[in-house]
Parts: structure tokens; sequence; C-alpha cells
């Protein structure tokens, strides 16, 4: 065993305190790090929320593996005219048993979209000219201008228009079409789900240390965790017997620049940086190789993305700073060439991060100062452009509009997420011509990602792998690229049976 983990071991845990519904068989016991927020699928901005309310409702479509739109609820649509698109429903029936009809799916819409609202969602569906049901089955949306993406922007879970009209607090009672349904929520931390086609429940439990989580999967407390688990807790678990899981995931981290900064917005210093970083050693001993080298934002397979996955050499020893000028003005020696205030979060792993990031850039004799704050100083001095290096991640990017939002010249703060202020009007006529062709092509899209390689806005670093770490006797348990929950749909335990 570890030695940091003894003191652990020394301490104990507390048991459970919380009495548990009854149920014919026990509930299977998940660990979340963060709690559930809301289950009113028009409000869930955190991942957790988004992950439990794809459990409890269906979506009018939704993205297969390689992120296409494909049809949920919808059995399939037509493009009446450039801004005209008819959608056909499928038969359902929500968990009261109640049918799922065009009404449910006009008053979902419309809710998001009234004056008064403050969904999150609203601004995504700002071309939504109207909304009608010319029947029980049909629903139509008019556009103020023509969109490709739209059907994928169609991804929230229906409601019961019964609900919506007499202002039912879904947040807190949800009623979906989805496989789960809530049976109660008897605290923050803690929310107890049915799975409708066998009755089988399944409690998740937020346990906000790393450490404890992993503790009470070992005692039996909890059957399963996914993801936010450190290297060193993964290999001491699956020496402990637990099922191990994993796959690629979408989760992509990267270095970003602030390209107002005098250095930092040359372009030879950004491309040394990111050639002094040797992503393969960083994957391999902060990660366990549970994480894979990136290329850039999109993920391998994605329609709109690349079409190998070439990851950004590692070569520190050329001369692309001396060729600017940049050369250490007492001759060879420690001294550096120059110095860069990097900024991150307290977490460790991102604090180990960091400490290797300034052991491979010093030998390019580029000095960089760590500096660790709370996550929400953190963010929020990144948000700001208050920074010269930092690293965060994306998660779930699935629709191509992402280029827009993280790199065109009109998504700098607070209007988008162009966080390094990147400004290129070749890159931005390259994203605008993509996003208005048909999304089956994606030569346009090949151009949009090597103008970003060009450019060097951002440094990609590695795409994290989705971990699952199971008991013995649980099976048939899937993982997907975006990290959902959708597993729970098919896990078994061979020790009910």
């Amino acid at each position: 065993m570890r030695h940091w983990l003894l003191p652990l071991l020394a301490l104990g845990l507390l048991t459970g305190a919380c009495g548990k519904e009854q149920a014919a068989t026990p509930a299977i016991r998940m660990g979340l790090a963060q709690a559930v927020i809301t289950l009113d699928p028009r409000y869930s901005t955190d991942a957790n929320s988004a992950r439990i309310n794809r459990l409890l409702y269906q979506r009018l479509v939704d993205i297969d593996a390689q992120y296409r739109p494909k049809g949920e609820l919808a059995q399939g649509w037509v493009l009446l005219s450039p801004t005209h698109y008819r959608f056909q429903l499928r038969p359902a029936r929500f968990s009261d048993g109640s049918i799922l009809t065009a009404r449910d799916v006009l008053a979902t819409y419309q809710s998001i979209l009234a004056a008064n609202s403050r969904s999150p969602l609203k601004g995504q569906l700002e071309v939504v000219e109207s909304i009608s049901a010319p029947d029980e089955s049909h629903v139509d949306f008019t556009l103020k201008r023509p969109d490709p993406l739209f059907p994928m922007r169609l991804n929230v879970g229906i409601l019961p228009a019964q609900g919506v009209a007499s202002g039912r607090v879904f947040s807190k009672s949800p009623l979906g079409s989805g496989p789960f349904r809530l049976v109660a929520w008897p605290s923050p931390e803690r929310v107890i789900l049915e799975r409708r086609r066998d009755g089988r429940q399944f409690e998740f439990l937020t346990v906000s240390d790393p450490t404890v989580r992993a503790l009470k999967l070992q005692r039996g407390e909890i059957d399963l965790l996914q993801n936010d688990l450190p290297v060193e807790l993964l290999r001491y678990l699956e020496q402990k017997g637990m099922q191990v899981e994993h796959g690629p995931g979408s989760r992509y981290s990267y270095l970003g620049f602030n390209l107002r900064d005098p250095l930092l917005s040359r372009l030879p210093v950004r491309e040394a940086i990111s050639l002094a970083i040797d992503r393969e050693s960083l994957t391999h001993y902060l990660f366990a190789d549970y994480a894979r080298p990136a290329w850039g934002p999109m993920p391998l397979g994605h329609w709109a993305g690349p079409l190998s996955g070439q990851v950004p050499v590692y070569d520190p020893a050329r001369a692309l700073l001396d060729a600017a000028g940049l050369k250490d003005p007492d001759g060879p020696g420690p001294r550096p060439r120059f110095a860069l205030v990097y900024k991150t979060s307290t977490d460790p792993l991102r604090l180990r991060v960091a400490t290797v990031l300034q052991s491979q850039l010093a030998q390019i004799g580029v000095q960089l100062h760590i500096r660790s704050l709370d996550w929400g100083t953190f963010y929020g001095d990144v948000k700001a452009g208050r920074f010269q290096l930092y690293s965060l991640f994306w998660v779930g990017i699935e629709s191509p509009d992402f280029y827009r939002e993280a790199y065109h010249s009109q998504s700098v703060p607070p209007k988008g997420a162009n966080r390094g202020q990147l400004r290129d009007p070749q890159l931005d006529a390259n994203i605008e011509q993509a996003l208005a062709q048909n999304p089956q092509s994606t030569a346009a899209y090949q151009a949009v990602q090597a103008r970003l390689q060009a450019v060097q806005a951002y440094a990609p670093l590695w795409f994290e792998d989705n971990v699952a770490v199971l008991r013995p006797g649980l099976r048939h348990y899937s993982i997907n690229m975006q990290g959902d929950f959708d597993g729970l749909i098919t896990l078994d335990d061979e020790h009910a049976h």
C-alpha cells in the first residue's frame, strides 16, 4: 500500500447515516464528486445535473457516435424550406403514463424562448422565429435565417405541457419520458432514481473528497464511481479487486495564451512553448496513460474534427526563441531568457501539471512562475483576461459551434469564450464559411483546423479518458465519449440474481 494512504486509513470513515428507502433489491449506489443542482433540463448547466437529466428525460434530437444529430423522440425530420423544419414524433409516454405529444414539445421550447425566461439555453435557440404543432405527432420550427446545425440544438429534455402550464417545479419534481424516474431527493447530497423497465433503484451520493469516495467503494458503501479520481486511487482500487474500465473521452485540456501580452503575442514564442511540452510523458506519468495527447479541441471521429490525430511534436531543441531575438543576454548559463506567470487552480493534480510544465519550459530558457488560486478567483481571472498563461479543459464539445464560441474575434468575453483574445480575420472567415455549409461537408472544417494550428492561439495538451470503477459483480456498464451515465440503463448486478 502506498505510504500516503496509511494516515487516511488510520482515520477511518463514517458509515452512511441516511436510512435507505426499502426496495425489493438493494439500490446500486454511485458516488459523485459534485452534487446535483437541478432536475429541470431547461436550467441545468453543471455536468452531473445534465447527466442525471439524460436519464429522466428524452430529447427531440440526440447526438450519435460521430457527433451527428439523430432522432430520439423525433422519428425523423424534413426541411420544407431553408428556414422551415418539420419533426415527426415517435410514440412515447411520460413516467406517469401520460402520452407525450407535439403539445409537450411546443410547451417546452416556448417556455425556453419566453420573454421572461432565464434559461441558459435561450441563446442557442435565438434563431427560432416561431414554433407550431400542426397535429399531435408533428412539430414545426420556423427560423429567422438558414441554420444547417439547427437539429443539433434540439437536445433539451421534453417536459409535459400540463406541468409547464401549471408552474410545476421540475427542478425538484421532474417528470420525463426517459428510462428512469425520480423516487426521492431526501437531501442535497442524495438522489434516488428508479429504472422504469425493471424497478431497480439507483442512489447518487455526493462525496466531494476523492479519497473518501474511493474508500467508501472499497468498504461497500458505494458500488460505482466514474471520473474525478487521481491515478494513485485508481491503482489502489484496482489492487483491491475493483473493476476499472476506461475509454476515450472528449474532455480536452489546453494551455491558453494571452495574445495581448508583448511576449505571447509573438508566434515564435507560442510555437516554442508548445514544442517544449512533452505530452507523451505527461499523460504517461501523471495520468498513467488514462489520457491521450491532444491535437486540437475536436475528438477524432467527430465529423467536423480532424482526419487524423496528429499530435504536436516534442522538439525543445528547435531554436525558435534564438531566431526571434530572445537569446540570453548574458550568454550560455542558467539564467532564463524571460519569465511568465502561469495561473491554475489549487487542485492537487493541476498543481502537479503546473510543476511539470515549469520543468519542461525551463529547458528552453522560459521561467514559469506558478500562481495557484481558488477555483472562483482563478476562473474569474481567466474570463477577465487577467493572465499570461493558464490551463483549463473543455467538457463535452459536440457542436462545431464551438469554433465560433472559442476562437472567433466576436467571441471575446463577455460575448463568448475567446479568452486569449485571438483576432484573426482569416480564421473568422473560415469559421463562418464552415458553419454556413451543410453538416455533411467537412472540407471547410479542415481549413478551420489548419488555420488554428497556424496561429497557435492555444497549445493542445490531452484528452482525459473516462474511467469507471465498479465493485465486483456489476456488469454491462458502458462508457461513452461524453462521460454520461447512460451505462446505468444496461448495468446489471450478477449478485442480485
